[in-house]
């Protein structure tokens, strides 16, 4: 889907997605019918009618993001540009209309120009070059191999060999495809052979499961422990704070989700050595194929050298910096250091299509989801579905709402599609429930987006990378994601939610 790869690090609206497309028209139909029969229906009681057409366009926007006629960014600037034209009737209260002075062109164009502005969305295109700079340069793949040449006598610590490597990318890479399907499968899927391990076949077992399963459920955790290690990540901050006025800073997050993350990733190649056993223990020729790999690769070059300092500089101002200089600002500083540097060039950016498909797709999801704010359409969602959860304390409420959140994500192929839909929806409930924390309530709610990418063979960018990579049979993949999304979601609550109220 186009949503899934926007966050593999691909273009949506390749030749791919427009051959899906093709020939079925009930998928270019269906957006257009969901809006027009909400919006043939007469306003719920509370709720004005102007925002109930927006409603009904925003509506048929997230049913075009889960069928995909068209690529994400397209469907998103298709909505924005009909509010526009229709914002006389879907964006302004008769009241807008009628006060002197004011002009619903100039500001329906303010409002759908709002997105690009937006300080999240540049950053989630600048965290995109960092990844460019990894692939140019060559450092992920140098990362990964020194681990795996370190690490690979033995199966179990080549599990967290290559957890490690994720980890260390994660940071400054935003497509968690691009990270783990485009930076360490093409490493480890090498790995298998050398044990007669193959794909699609009993001999899968040998190592090649353990080593796929182990890789994949990385980055969903990795995904979740930093901000800018997925790109819906950013969009999701976004959206706590037009919604629910919960600013979350990159050093918020990772300080709320660490503890969980780092008892996550302690685990997992261990949990997954005991849940889906490799048949080979150990053995030499992993480190010897690594170490050839380094001798071909040659020393560390000047533009390795250079891209390890712009990023520790990046992580030390995110971290330490943020009263001085805003976490874009360092974003955009450290591109253009890349470029003056030469790691990358202006042409690299230019070319990188993924970039500025997402920004375009994000800065059209941003003015869409601020406009459902605008129009009165959250405040009146909260108040209506607040008032029926009476009888339930509001940490009741809470971890109810959390677990929706994250179980209907087997509905969804995309995390931003599942962000766009859902998350303004559950903060709304949220704000409608007495005495929610509502700080809290974000935090969990956003804290579980990489982690639910581990449920299905479709749940987030790398899931299909792996799982068409023939060494986790469909079987084994469902049942391994019901257990380890069990497992990451009980994680999150045992851990995160005391902790989180700890730090407040």
């Amino acid at each position: 889907m186009a949503n899934a790869l926007a966050e593999r690090g691909a273009a949506p609206g390749t030749p791919t997605a427009h051959k899906a497309a093709h020939g079925f028209p009930w998928k270019a139909l269906l957006p257009v019918i969901v809006a027009g029969v909400i919006a043939l229906f007469p306003p719920p009681e509370g709720l004005a009618q102007h925002a109930w057409y927006f409603f009904a366009i925003f509506a048929g926007v997230i049913v075009g993001l889960m069928v995909e006629p068209l690529p994400g960014a397209a469907i998103g600037l298709i909505g924005v540009v009909l509010v526009t034209l229709l914002s006389p009737y879907v964006l302004f209260s008769p009241a807008e209309l009628a006060k002197a002075g004011f002009k619903p062109a100039n500001a329906s164009l303010t409002w759908a120009l709002s997105g690009f502005s937006n300080t999240v969305v540049w950053l989630i295109f600048a965290a995109f070059m960092f990844a460019l700079g990894y692939e140019k340069s060559g450092l992920g793949k140098r990362i990964a191999l020194v681990l795996v040449k370190a690490m690979g006598r033995r199966t179990l610590t080549l599990g967290y060999a290559v957890t490690i490597a994720d980890v260390l990318l994660a940071p400054f890479t935003p497509s968690n495809t691009a990270r783990s399907g485009g930076t360490i499968y093409p490493v480890i899927r090498n790995l298998p052979a050398l044990y007669d391990s193959k794909p699609n076949d009993p001999s899968s077992r040998k190592i090649g499961g353990y080593l796929m399963w182990t890789a994949i459920a990385a980055t969903t955790i990795t995904s979740s422990m930093f901000v800018t290690g997925m790109a819906p990540n950013l969009l999701a901050t976004e959206m706590a704070s037009k919604t629910a006025g919960v600013a979350i800073s990159w050093t918020d997050w990772f300080v709320a989700f660490a503890p969980v993350g780092i008892v996550l990733l302690l685990l997992l190649p261990l949990l997954t050595y005991l849940l889906y056993p490799p048949e080979v223990k150990s053995g030499d020729e992993v480190p010897k194929w690594a170490g050839a790999e380094l001798a071909k690769l040659g020393s560390l070059t000047l533009r390795e050298i250079e891209l390890a300092v712009l990023v520790l500089m990046a992580l030390a101002l995110w971290i330490f910096g943020g009263a001085l200089i805003n976490a874009t600002t360092v974003a955009m500083a450290v591109i253009v250091l890349m470029v003056l540097l030469r790691v990358v060039s202006w042409d690299d950016i230019l070319a990188n299509k993924a970039a500025w498909n997402t920004l375009v797709w994000f800065a059209t999801l941003v003015a869409l989801a601020g406009g459902l704010n605008k129009v009165g359409f959250v405040k009146w969602f909260a108040d209506t579905v607040g008032s029926q959860m009476a009888g339930f304390s509001p940490m009741v409420a809470m971890l109810l709402l959390v677990a929706v959140f994250y179980f209907t994500h087997y509905l969804f192929a995309s995390i931003t599609a599942h962000v766009t839909a859902m998350l303004p929806v559950m903060l709304a409930v949220g704000m409608g429930v007495p005495d929610m924390d509502m700080r809290m309530f974000a935090l969990l709610l956003v804290m579980t987006l990489g982690i639910m990418g581990i449920l299905t063979p479709y749940a987030t960018g790398p899931s299909p990378v792996y799982y068409g990579s023939g060494y986790i049979p469909a079987r084994d993949y469902w049942r391994l994601g019901a257990i380890f999304g069990v497992i990451f979601f009980v994680a999150l609550l045992v851990i995160g939610v005391p902790w989180l109220a700890m730090i407040g």
